[in-house]
């Protein structure tokens, strides 16, 4: 989704005197500084330890106590059926979205990058024969979910699936976890990173935070640190270096060719979220909570933040049930549209010429209103789809097209007005998300009911099954397509999510992707 980024209020400025206690203070840290190594043993490396008490050791607020001991145990619990099939859909979504995006120039920089910069064969680079170390195959994975706009929505300016399910998947092939643990891992990430959203997003408002790397972040690390089965106390630790790496901000709207947008969204994130797992995995300590206390996460990013808000309802409310998965490959504010104009084009059967105005009601001065990359541009998607009675993969990626003399001339008859007031027109009646004005005067309208693909209007097996398999089978071919829809909609019967491999790799032929006219990046 092509989220309006609503970036997190200033932080409250803290001047404070340089007291005498705190010389001594300071003096004690340089002390402690050369008694306790930042060096971990290497016992310590080699396996994860039980709780090692820091050298200052904090006060544990029962938000942080409930959160990592609900973090550590969500390895064996089990999900609700229900649960289970949506958690094994978004997986099978994410991967939709990654091999898709491979062949778009975002997906194809970052498999580029995974090769060139790869470290030890260990996790999966999809869409190639590479395999690299866990940190690089999950930025490469994250960045080619989000190469386009295939891939799931939370409704509150999130995509999850882009960057935790690539953090699940490096870090459980690292440790050859079971289907059923890396679908908790995965169910868990959805989980987390929703809840700090919900709890920062008010703060998020003046210093231009992206909210989608900073959900991201934190849904990557809970999913990757299941997979890596921290403990409580680990878990902890986790989270602090969650925090310190905690970055992104709302310029990714200025990205052309939806690459850095790709980096901010999923493998940032992604890369981030394994590497708080794996330097406490590796035997790192931290602040034990970095959400209470002294300069925490929470006062730097919304000072007026509920904490109980991080562990309402888990375990009650699983966020990944109300995650979209799109119809259309657009960003998330023009799926409704999109719907409207599919439902209208079904009822009349007008021509380009007989047209004098396109009136959407939605999304003006977004960043959707004629951006850059064709993806995430309304006007494209409404003119596209008069032409060509449909909006494909294909066509809304050709940028060429966006140039057409037939297609400048719609676009330029597009006009985005917000809703009035609340929703509401005259008369309390809400006026129709689209209406078309025809040469001869003639005004018709169309709305639309819920977005197909959203909690209130879900997909059916059929209708999933069928976007995922025509994301992918022009790059996999139609049998390999097929065996991997088989073998995720059933991965809690699998043994070692590396199993996985050979149905995500294949080998790229030479020459152009099989988006020819899609434009590679330089």
């Amino acid at each position: 989704m092509a989220d309006i980024e609503v970036p997190p209020m200033a932080q409250e400025e803290a001047n404070s005197q340089l007291t005498r206690r705190r010389v001594m203070q300071y003096a004690g840290l340089a002390l402690a500084a050369t008694v306790y190594p930042s060096e971990p043993s290497a016992a310590l490396a080699a396996e994860p330890q039980e709780s090692v008490s820091p050298t200052y050791p904090d006060q544990i607020s029962d938000v942080m106590e409930r959160l990592s001991n609900y973090m550590s145990q969500a390895r064996d619990k089990d999900l609700p059926d229900r649960v289970l099939e949506q958690t094994k859909w978004h997986v099978l979504d994410t991967l939709a979205a990654i091999v898709s995006g491979t062949e778009l120039p975002g997906g194809r920089d970052a498999v580029a990058f995974a090769r060139a910069y790869g470290g030890k064969e260990i996790a999966t680079v999809i869409g190639d024969t590479v395999a690299c170390g866990p940190l690089e195959a999950a930025l490469a994975n994250g960045v080619s979910a989000h190469a386009d706009e295939t891939d799931d929505s939370w409704p509150g300016g999130w995509h999850p699936g882009c960057n935790v399910v690539p953090a699940a998947l490096a870090t459980g092939e690292q440790f050859g976890i079971s289907g059923t643990h890396f679908l908790r891992a995965v169910a868990l990430g959805y989980d987390v990173g929703a809840r700090m959203l919900l709890t920062v997003r008010d703060g998020l408002q003046e210093t231009h935070k992206a909210t989608h790397s900073v959900a991201g972040i934190f849904g990557a690390a809970a999913a990757a640190s299941c997979a890596t089965s921290l403990n409580a106390q680990q878990m902890r630790w986790m989270l602090d270096y969650t925090a310190q790496q905690c970055s992104g901000i709302a310029s990714w709207y200025r990205d052309i060719d939806h690459i850095e947008k790709g980096f901010v969204y999923g493998g940032m994130p992604s890369r981030n979220g394994v590497t708080s797992a794996l330097l406490v995995h590796a035997g790192w300590n931290g602040v034990d909570d970095v959400l209470s206390g002294r300069d925490n996460f929470l006062l730097a990013n919304n000072p007026k933040a509920n904490p109980e808000l991080l562990i309402d309802k888990l375990g009650e409310r699983f966020e990944i049930v109300i995650t979209s998965i799109k119809k259309w490959t657009v960003g998330s504010p023009i799926q409704a549209p999109l719907d409207a104009m599919d439902a209208f084009l079904k009822r009349h059967s007008i021509q380009p010429d007989q047209v004098r105005k396109i009136l959407l009601r939605s999304a003006p001065g977004s960043v959707v209103d004629n951006s850059q990359p064709s993806d995430i541009n309304i006007q494209y998607a409404m003119a596209l789809m008069i032409i060509d009675r449909t909006a494909t993969f294909r066509s809304i990626h050709n940028k060429q097209r966006m140039q057409e003399p037939a297609i400048l001339a719609l676009r330029s008859k597009v006009v985005l007005e917000a809703p009035r007031g609340a929703g509401r027109g005259q008369n309390g009646v809400r006026p129709p998300l689209l209406e078309i004005t025809l040469t001869d005067g003639t005004v018709l309208t169309q709305d639309t009911g819920p977005v197909l693909g959203t909690a209130e209007n879900p997909m059916n097996r059929e209708q999933f099954v069928a976007k995922c398999s025509g994301l992918m089978s022009p790059v996999m071919g139609q049998g390999p397509s097929s065996q991997l829809i088989e073998r995720v909609l059933e991965l809690e019967k699998t043994k070692d999510i590396r199993e996985l491999r050979p149905l995500l790799q294949w080998k790229r032929e030479a020459g152009p992707p099989i988006l020819a006219d899609y434009p590679q990046s330089k």
